[in-house]
């Protein structure tokens, strides 16, 4: 899995008129939870663009004041209007917890189902993932060489050893349906006979 070193001020002050100062100062006051104690402290918001504004998850090696630590973003904050990020929680990893994480699907190879005129509907763009986190990966590859036309690849295809996907077996993460197209032909063909 990817990951990214940010750097981080720890906070001496923790309350509404401190946060909006650091934001005035293009800071985002954040929060380290999972270790013996909750660290507060700002970093800044260019530094958090490559980590939040991607489909890509990271593991995010922290520095706070020399302490260090390897942690997730669990939630960000953002402001409804200007979509400016308010504040971010971060989760310290545990090496020997499970962690249950969401993590983007990437499509390999080419639908037969698509080159003959069916219409690829991706319905789950992540799954809900649990495993140690040197097990996680950075996307699931889910290949459609298979899909034809009516065919579907659900959850419980899936198979790995390391992990468990916690999604409903039965949820669809890809299928291939009749385009609007293809069904007029076979209409068009029907009639021809």
């Amino acid at each position: 899995m990817k990951s990214i070193a940010i750097s981080g001020s720890p906070r001496e002050n923790v309350g509404k008129r401190d946060a909006k100062e650091l934001r005035y100062q293009s800071l985002v006051p954040a929060v380290l939870y999972g270790g013996k104690t909750q660290t507060h402290f700002s970093v800044s918001a260019a530094d958090l663009k490559p980590v939040v504004y991607t489909p890509d998850v990271h593991i995010i090696d922290l520095e706070v004041a020399g302490a260090k630590a390897q942690a997730i973003i669990k939630d960000i904050q953002f402001h409804p209007l200007t979509e400016q990020i308010l504040h971010v929680d971060f989760m310290q990893l545990d090496e020997a917890k499970p962690l249950t994480m969401e993590i983007p699907v990437r499509l390999t190879g080419t639908s037969p189902g698509v080159k003959v005129g069916g219409k690829l509907v991706l319905k789950l763009r992540k799954l809900r993932v649990k495993a140690l986190p040197k097990n996680h990966l950075d996307s699931i590859n889910v290949s459609i060489e298979e899909l034809e036309v009516g065919k579907s690849v659900r959850v419980g295809d899936l198979k790995f050893d390391n992990l468990t996907i916690t999604n409903s077996a039965d949820d669809t993460i890809v299928s291939v349906t009749t385009s609007r197209a293809l069904r007029q032909a076979e209409q068009e063909a029907a009639k021809g006979k």
